[in-house]
């Protein structure tokens, strides 16, 4: 599916649909498909800073077009969904990595607003994505959606509640979905990132282990994309570490998680590490 750069007009050219562009993977990823050859379908709440990569990146406006949307609004992805088929025509690709990430205290009562937004944008937010081109793939034959979840969805982690339930749904779901598109033509591919280094790990003083660049996860992104995989932890050491978590007695991940730091809540202002994903 993939095409090499400068081999096609910018009208034949391949389609790229992919939410949370304005940053971190999101970006990473278009430019990723873009040098690739491909044309860009790009959604983004931050529109402006969109145009300044673009600028940025010499990137050719025939070959790419930015739909500003807010992806916890079903309503809101959805019409930029039907702008791109409108617009565009029908993206061979799909990906729904627009996510948010924050702690969570279940005892705090402002907390449940902060879930109930998390899982609007990581979860929802994906289904709602996906909606307008699930029709439209099915009656052409083929198509490939992919669902950026996180090795953070492996198992709950102290202070993750949101998060970690979040891309636990996430890998559920695009597993549901493979099923029920399978014979269709439609695949669909789920991605587990580890630790990425975004604006948001990026004032960390902590060790992340096997840290790659936004650029690197792109990279692995696409080709395992490409191989149609239908589901991949990047990078593979990571893969190790998720197959690890997910046998390990419950018992032993207690007793793993005993004084582990808990993530931030939305409004703590202490700096703890990190989560694996989090910029999904």
């Amino acid at each position: 599916m993939s095409l090499a750069a400068g081999t096609s007009t910018a009208g034949s050219s391949p389609l790229v649909f992919i939410t949370g562009a304005s940053s971190g993977m999101g970006q990473a990823l278009a430019l990723q498909y873009y040098q690739q050859g491909w044309r860009l379908a790009l959604v983004a709440r931050r529109v402006s800073q969109m145009q300044d990569w673009m600028m940025q990146h010499a990137i050719d406006p025939a070959r790419c077009q930015l739909f500003p949307a807010d992806v916890s609004q079903p309503d809101s992805i959805i019409a930029a969904g039907q702008a791109c088929l409108e617009q565009l025509g029908l993206p061979q690709i799909v990906i729904a990595n627009a996510g948010i990430s924050h702690g969570m205290d279940t005892a705090e009562h402002s907390d449940i607003a902060v879930m109930q937004q998390i899982f609007a944008t990581n979860v929802t937010g994906m289904a709602a994505t996906f909606h307008p081109f699930v029709t439209p793939m099915q009656q052409r034959g083929s198509g490939h959606l992919v669902g950026i979840a996180s090795v953070a969805g492996v198992r709950g982690l102290p202070g993750h509640g949101a998060y970690s339930g979040s891309k636990a749904a996430v890998i559920a779901y695009c597993e549901s979905l493979r099923g029920d598109l399978r014979g269709t033509g439609v695949q669909v591919t789920t991605l587990l990132p580890g630790y990425i280094a975004t604006p948001m790990t990026a004032g960390d003083q902590f060790s992340l282990p096997f840290l790659l660049t936004a650029e690197e996860f792109a990279q692995r992104a696409r080709r395992a994309i490409a191989r149609g995989d239908r589901s991949r932890v990047i990078p593979w050491q990571m893969g190790l570490v998720a197959s690890l978590m997910r046998v390990l007695p419950d018992a032993l991940w207690d007793r793993a998680l005993a004084g582990r730091p808990r993530k931030p809540r939305l409004h703590d202002p202490a700096q703890l590490p990190a989560s694996p994903g989090d910029e999904a």
